[in-house]
């Protein structure tokens, strides 16, 4: 066989003797050479298993480990480049769902401090005091349309700001990373 094998060569593992021509083996049916590129295969005995090569002794066979646990893979990798539209995209829609949970927050707490009563007991404590508080009432100046209303803008806020600072943020590190090389991870196949 030459050493820079043609199309339809048959390529063989060292120390197998080469098949008179013509002949397939019978694992294989003569079909099986008519495909085009490089076709590599092993002979196979009667039990399945692969048969040992005549011409290597089986005290030269490299010894092969019992596959018990197998071992965790590990590579490491460099975070070079983070882009700045997806990172703004990703913080927008995290904003918006922190500032509905901030929302939903305000709500429960006024809701159970009103059911509580907190509200009319400062009241109470703030008119016992003697001062001329007029018409004081707490309940009436911290109502939940108010609460909600100004909840809902410091939100509204809080997601522009959010927003900017982590686009600001990952343009940043994009120039750092050009710089030192970025932040290197390893990453385990447990």
């Amino acid at each position: 066989m030459s050493e820079n094998p043609e199309e339809g060569d048959v390529i063989q593992p060292a120390g197998f003797a080469p098949e008179t021509a013509g002949e397939a083996p019978a694992s294989q049916p003569a079909e099986s050479h008519e495909h085009i590129g490089r076709v590599a295969r092993s002979v196979v005995g009667e039990s399945g298993a692969a048969a040992a090569p005549a011409s290597v002794p089986p005290t030269s066979r490299p010894n092969k480990k019992k596959r018990g646990t197998p071992r965790a893979r590990r590579m490491n990798l460099s975070v070079t480049h983070v882009s700045a539209w997806s990172a703004a995209k990703v913080s927008f829609l995290l904003g918006i769902a922190g500032g509905i949970i901030q929302i939903v927050a305000v709500l429960i707490v006024w809701l159970l401090l009103n059911a509580v009563g907190v509200f009319e007991q400062i009241t109470t404590i703030v008119k016992s005091t003697g001062l001329d508080t007029g018409s004081f009432d707490l309940a009436s100046i911290i109502s939940l349309p108010t609460v909600l209303s100004a909840t809902t803008i410091f939100s509204i806020v809080e997601v522009v700001i959010f927003t900017l600072l982590v686009t600001i943020l990952t343009l940043l590190y994009n120039v750092v990373t050009a710089l030192v090389g970025g932040v290197h991870v390893t990453l385990g196949d447990d």
